[in-house]
């Protein structure tokens, strides 16, 4: 019997539980446990922020769904276990909120974004002790299931906030430049496969002080390297496009030829901006 679709949470996690009936439920959706579901709440999240860089509020609301599903099924699969159900998510993130604004629902008065900010860490800090972490680092808290360039720039600005950091981004390019000096003297040890650890640690060291840099630039690292992923799509196809219209293919084309479509592809833009 087909269902029609409601605005009710209830109904849509009704609609999982369905799903995951062992009698009538779906072969798929049944064979999930949390670590093959990992992966797709990743990529729902990712689908969310690309709907957002594209503009595109339509698509925002159906990748929103997407993520939603994501925290219903896990919920789901909690509650089969007997660990947690949904009400349990959305009163732990309530009471969350809750606590770490007390500049609003108390009576802790807060001057401006960066004091927030301040008073949000603390109070996680408070957490922590309260649950009996017993790290006590700076760094503690940040969790290694982060993509490695967010984490990179989360660990570069707890170092920072006491004091450890370079004072500007000069300072920082011209750490960048080290870095990738000895990136080359590496690379001129000998063949790249004799030298695969060396080459990436050294290639990670590369790569930890443009997130750095970006952060001290204020540039979010996935935005800009998302947007160069899309400048080198854009282009890249504009040059398939000028090649078939010349009656060939990219691969039929020297690297000398190919240079001069990337050449003329960013000509192009420059002519139409």
């Amino acid at each position: 019997m087909n269902r029609a679709a409601t605005r009710d949470i209830a109904d849509l996690l009704a609609i999982m539980a369905r799903l995951r009936d062992r009698e009538h439920g779906c072969p798929w959706d049944l064979e999930q446990d949390f670590a093959s579901i990992a992966p797709y709440t990743i990529e729902e999240a990712y689908e969310v922020a690309d709907a957002i860089d594209r503009g595109d509020l339509h698509a925002l609301k159906d990748e929103l769904g997407d993520l939603l599903l994501q925290v219903v099924f896990h919920a789901q699969m909690a509650g089969e276990q007997g660990a947690f159900d949904f009400g349990d998510v959305v009163a732990a993130i309530s009471g969350k909120l809750l606590r770490r604004h007390p500049h609003v629902f108390g009576a802790t008065a807060v001057d401006g974004a960066a004091a927030v900010s301040a008073n949000w860490e603390a109070i996680k800090r408070a957490e922590r002790q309260a649950a009996g972490e017993q790290d006590d680092s700076a760094l503690a808290g940040i969790a290694r299931g982060l993509p490695e360039w967010q984490r990179a720039v989360k660990l570069q600005s707890r170092a920072a906030r006491v004091g450890f950091d370079w004072p500007n981004p000069t300072s920082v390019l011209a750490k960048l430049q080290e870095e990738i000096e000895e990136l080359r003297e590496e690379f001129a040890q000998g063949e790249v496969a004799a030298r695969h650890a060396q080459l990436q640690e050294e290639l990670g060291d590369v790569l930890f002080v443009c997130a750095n840099l970006a952060r001290h630039a204020r540039v979010d690292v996935g935005a800009a390297l998302r947007g160069a992923n899309l400048k080198f799509e854009r282009r890249f196809r504009a040059m398939e496009a000028l090649a078939h219209a010349a009656g060939t293919t990219m691969d039929a084309l020297s690297l000398t030829e190919q240079e001069a479509l990337w050449d003329q592809v960013k000509l192009g833009e420059r002519g139409a901006a």
